[in-house]
């Protein structure tokens, strides 16, 4: 017997869903569901409160893993969503994130740090409204740049100075400063800070990761091919366009491959001399070339250590790297550029 779960349907109550799964309320708030619905069913709650069925049911099925969107066919639930309603809740995604989430997570962080650890509560801190900062330009982008173009695609409008490769092309995993922020505290913050507060913040930075990736996979594995397919076909001929455009409208009217497990050694995770030398450097501000002289090694085995170094702490960033050389004393707060 399979165990594939069963893909929400139409037909179900939406009340049975969110006791089932309290996951789908972030789903359901992003397409401006309320609460309050009673015994609707998934379609009747939709229909009443002016919500796409069939893109609410696609979202809510893809960011539980239950249905895919690698191969598009005629009865595919791709083709039933509404790029309207698609790009609604992104956008309410970007304000949910921007507005509430991160927020609540700084004021957690500004809780739980330990300020007789001063410059590292200061790094902390600095390091997460830098990231802040970096998400916010990111959707910024997104909602002034791309939603802006699919809205003329939507009209019929072929804008020829920009095209959904682009976006593609650039597009990245916006969550991976946060796992350094996370490796970092979990790792390495001083053990006498509040536990419970630390834990907590941690638990919301975890699943904001989780909530960010998702996000970013919603974008590309969804509304990137969506967009796509909108492009090529209002390259046709000039009289489908209409149609094409109508269809997209109105759209209802007429994967983790499995590696082999191994036991985590403490080799795997200890730092050499060298990859110490390599994360005093960066907290100090040296560019790779500028490490490279100062160590008498090449270039590319500088860029070798950093990937080495990355893989074994989990933190990518200079700034990550940075504090983690300040907790482990690889660097006084004096020696930072």
């Amino acid at each position: 017997m399979s165990n594939m779960k069963k893909q929400y349907t139409e037909n179900q109550k939406l009340s049975e869903l969110v006791c089932a799964n309290y996951n789908l309320l972030s789903v359901m708030s992003r397409f401006g569901l309320s609460l309050g619905f009673g015994e609707q069913t998934v379609r009747m709650a939709c229909e009443k409160q002016h919500v796409d069925t069939y893109t609410f049911l696609a979202i809510a099925n893809y960011m539980e893993k239950r249905t895919s969107f690698d191969e598009a066919s005629d009865d595919s639930p791709e083709r039933a969503i509404s790029l309207e309603t698609l790009i609604f809740y992104l956008q309410q995604a970007h304000i949910y994130f921007l507005d509430f989430n991160l927020p609540t997570i700084r004021r957690k962080l500004l809780d739980a740090l330990d300020y007789s650890q001063s410059e590292l509560a200061f790094l902390i801190l600095k390091f997460y409204d830098e990231y802040v900062n970096e998400v916010r330009k990111h959707m910024a982008y997104e909602d002034k740049v791309v939603f802006k173009y699919v809205s003329s695609l939507l009209k019929g409008e072929k804008p020829e100075n920009y095209h959904i490769g682009i976006f593609e092309e650039k597009h990245d995993q916006i969550a991976e400063k946060l796992s350094d922020l996370k490796s970092i505290i979990t790792k390495y913050y001083p053990s006498h800070a509040n536990i419970h507060q630390i834990n907590s913040v941690l638990f919301d930075i975890y699943s904001c990761e989780n909530d960010l990736n998702l996000h970013c996979d919603v974008e590309d594995n969804i509304f990137v091919p969506l967009v796509k397919k909108l492009e090529k076909e209002l390259e046709s001929e000039p009289e489908k366009r209409m149609q094409i455009v109508k269809n997209i409208l109105h759209p209802n009217a007429s994967n983790v491959s499995k590696g082999a497990t191994t036991e985590a050694t403490d080799e795997q995770y200890t730092l050499s001399e060298r990859e110490k030398e390599i994360v005093s450097c960066v907290a100090k501000g040296y560019t790779n070339k500028e490490m490279a002289d100062k160590l008498f090694i090449s270039a590319h085995t500088v860029i070798t250590h950093r990937r080495n170094i990355a893989r074994k702490l989990q933190i990518h960033s200079p700034a990550g790297l940075t504090i983690y050389a300040i907790v482990n004393k690889l660097v006084e707060i004096q020696e930072i550029r």
